[in-house]
């Protein structure tokens, strides 16, 4: 059914028709939307990436990933902190996102950030930011209002450096036990996002950088008795890479298995 009603106006409408219509959509009625899609589809992150016109499903794939994450959790009162938020330039695109998690989780808060304005995607539940995700005055200041997130999405500027330093202030101050996703990794292969193919050990780019944490999950077992574990080895729990996505669990890392 939503695959034909998305079809149906692809067919029918010129492009920039359906934008305006999308926007529209978006930005009127969203009460009865949320309460309309949690009632059909409040389960189904597939479903509501679809009908929310988010890009982590039918171009990305990723929602599948986050129905195994993340269903566990939906029913927590959480703070899920998303960086970017869609549309580009304009203040009335995007946003489809941050209202999927609002649906989705239902008893949480979403917040988002973005370089550019997005203040009309304010509404209940759902807060938005402007400023860019490697402004550390910026991120201390939404920290400060908002409290420590258990949830961090990171689908912002894809640039390997911006990735990294966002993962690196943002990853100490999530809460424990949380979940910090890196989305569009396929960028760490890119050189127009500082990304390379050429080196894929490369800790520059953001594939190379958290393929490095992968020993430190097990430093325990190191037979070095002068190793000293970092912050990321201690904190670390899990590693989950997919199709240009990473999920990394955060938690008390300090159990050895020696036998």
């Amino acid at each position: 059914m939503i695959s034909r009603i998305k079809n149906l106006l692809r067919n029918s409408l010129k492009p920039e028709q359906r934008d305006r219509l999308l926007a529209y959509q978006g930005l009127h009625f969203r009460w009865i939307q949320h309460c309309v899609f949690r009632l059909l589809f409040g389960k189904n992150l597939r479903a509501l990436a679809s009908v929310y016109s988010t890009d982590k499903w039918n171009v990305h794939w990723y929602a599948q990933y986050y129905q195994r994450h993340f269903q566990p959790l939906r029913r927590r009162r959480l703070k899920l902190l998303e960086i970017g938020i869609g549309g580009w330039d304009n203040p009335l695109r995007g946003g489809g996102s941050l209202r999927m998690w609002r649906t989705f989780f239902f008893r949480s808060r979403i917040y988002g950030i973005d370089i550019e304005d997005k203040s009309p995607h304010n509404e209940r539940r759902i807060r938005t930011f402007r400023g860019s995700q490697v402004d550390e005055a910026f991120l201390e200041k939404v920290l400060g209002e908002i409290g420590e997130p258990d949830i961090i999405i990171d689908d912002g500027s894809h640039m390997n450096e911006h990735v990294i330093r966002s993962f690196e202030f943002l990853f100490p101050r999530l809460r424990e036990p949380g979940i910090y996703v890196i989305e569009d990794t396929q960028t760490a292969y890119w050189p127009a996002f500082g990304g390379s193919s050429s080196n894929l050990n490369d800790r520059s780019t953001s594939m190379g950088y958290f393929k490095k944490f992968i020993d430190g999950i097990n430093y325990t077992e190191f037979d070095s008795p002068g190793y000293t574990p970092s912050y990321y080895d201690q904190h670390i729990t899990s590693i989950h890479f997919y199709h240009n996505v990473i999920f990394i669990y955060k938690g008390k890392n300090d159990k050895s298995q020696r036998v």
